[in-house]
């Protein structure tokens, strides 16, 4: 199986990366970092590396048009990236680019690698999107929405390929806290002690190849989610700008 990976340098893509290697696929590795992805591939029984900005919509289509012909089996989207702080006090450039890197690159990779899919009837889209993707974020409020984009997105289509019959699977992923890098990118870490990026990958992964839609490891973050829905928004909101207050810099 023929396997591309976003977001692969580090955290849950890596992970992946290393627990769909010991099945022995043919790994499409991308990230910005080269010397990452170079190390990653040498500890690796089958994978080639793509040096690519995602925030670049000129690099997703010359990612796109490298790797069309390979016909891929099974697209990754990892990367993406956060922001902590009050909107009117957070930069603007910074945002934009958690945008098209969150969104944009999402949302282009699925739409090009699922039309080859869909006219192959085989294929499999794994998005990952966050716990995040439930709820509004005060303080981390462009990352949540780029979520909730993310989600709701793959959820449709997981019922529009119901509706055509297609054999095309896709699932999201939505973890909570997560032991990654992503803190130091965003500008903060969290009290909340979070799972390991290695149970978060193999879950995933085990998850998404049981066609598992909605996939959401660890029973609290599921009982937090369950729950969540029976609350006002407003209380919603007030309980998770709590959270994010536990913000350490």
């Amino acid at each position: 199986m023929k396997i591309l990976i976003t977001g692969a340098s580090s955290g849950i893509g890596m992970d992946m990366a290393k627990y769909l290697d010991k099945f022995g696929h043919e790994l499409y590795l991308v990230a910005k970092s080269e010397n990452k992805l170079k190390e990653l591939c040498k500890k690796l029984t089958n994978a080639k590396y793509f040096v690519c900005d995602l925030k670049n919509e000129k690099n997703i289509y010359k990612l796109y048009d490298e790797l069309k012909n390979e016909k891929i089996d099974f697209l990754i989207n990892n990367a993406g990236f956060g922001l902590f702080g009050f909107f009117d006090e957070t930069s603007l450039d910074k945002e934009l680019e958690m945008i098209d890197v969150n969104i944009k690159s999402v949302h282009i990779l699925t739409k090009l690698f699922l039309k080859d899919m869909i006219q192959r009837d085989n294929g499999r889209i794994l998005n990952v999107a966050s716990s995040a993707g439930f709820y509004a974020g005060p303080y981390l409020n462009t990352y949540y929405a780029t979520k909730n984009y993310v989600l709701k997105l793959t959820m449709a289509l997981y019922e529009e390929l119901k509706q055509k019959k297609s054999n095309v699977k896709v699932s999201v992923l939505c973890p909570g806290p997560v032991n990654t890098n992503f803190n130091n990118v965003a500008g903060g870490s969290f009290n909340a002690k979070g799972l390991s990026s290695e149970y978060v990958a193999k879950y995933a992964i085990d998850k998404s190849f049981k066609n598992k839609l909605i996939i959401i490891p660890g029973f609290n973050m599921k009982v937090a989610i369950f729950f969540s829905r029976f609350l006002p928004y407003k209380l919603q909101l007030k309980i998770i700008y709590k959270i994010q207050q536990n913000k350490n810099k």
